[in-house]
């Protein structure tokens, strides 16, 4: 469902965002986004940083989530990975169109154990364990068919079953300590409200922003 709101900005008034547990209030959104989003309502742009503050961005899929924070893989020896390695905090969003909101979503990382790394990655289909596998990600390809020949060896060395996890295929856990919502509204004149805490076990503060 998406929020009622009138083409006069003098008629929203009021945020309609509620003070409340923000890790909750984004099950709420999420859900709502399942069922609107045409395609991958868990996709986030992930950005990470290096040892020197250079930005990057790019897209992945949520795939975990819940009070001990917002859970994706990758294969660790990719640009992201080799930045998350370097400096283990990274900042989410997640714009869902469709729903005409957004969420911001900041903090520290934590890498998951191998025991999950390999639940999730034997959880995948085998064409997409081959593919992860064959590929150095990030790295220089002279051509493509380069790529498809290493994945058809994995797949003449692996004919059945799951494939092996590569031990740099990884995941990691964004446990939060800033999250902010945000509410299309008429005329620019969005709604927008940002929590904070200082530690995972921490109290949320809350703070309206102006858009």
């Amino acid at each position: 469902m998406t929020d009622a709101k009138s083409d006069n900005p003098a008629d929203n008034l009021d945020s309609v965002i509620p003070v409340t547990d923000p890790i909750d209030l984004f099950e709420t959104w999420f859900s709502e986004a399942r069922d609107a989003e045409p395609n991958d309502p868990n996709a986030m742009a992930l950005a990470t940083a290096n040892t020197d503050a250079a930005p990057s961005v790019r897209m992945v899929l949520l795939k975990g989530h819940g009070q001990t924070g917002f859970t994706f893989f990758t294969n660790a020896h990719s640009r992201k990975g080799g930045e998350i390695r370097a400096n283990m905090q990274a900042a989410l969003l997640f714009h869902w169109k469709s729903l005409r909101r957004q969420i911001r979503i900041e903090g520290p990382l934590k890498e998951v154990t191998a025991a999950k790394a390999d639940a999730y990655f034997h959880s995948r289909p085998r064409v997409s364990q081959i593919a992860s596998a064959a590929s150095d990600q990030s790295s220089a390809l002279d051509q493509r068919a380069t790529y498809y020949e290493r994945v058809a060896q994995f797949e003449e060395r692996y004919p059945q079953g799951d494939i092996p996890r590569p031990k740099h295929w990884t995941g990691f856990t964004l446990q939060p300590s800033a999250m902010e919502f945000w509410i299309d509204r008429p005329g620019r004149m969005h709604d927008r409200r940002r929590f904070e805490r200082a530690g995972s076990t921490s109290a949320w503060t809350s703070t309206l922003l102006y858009p």
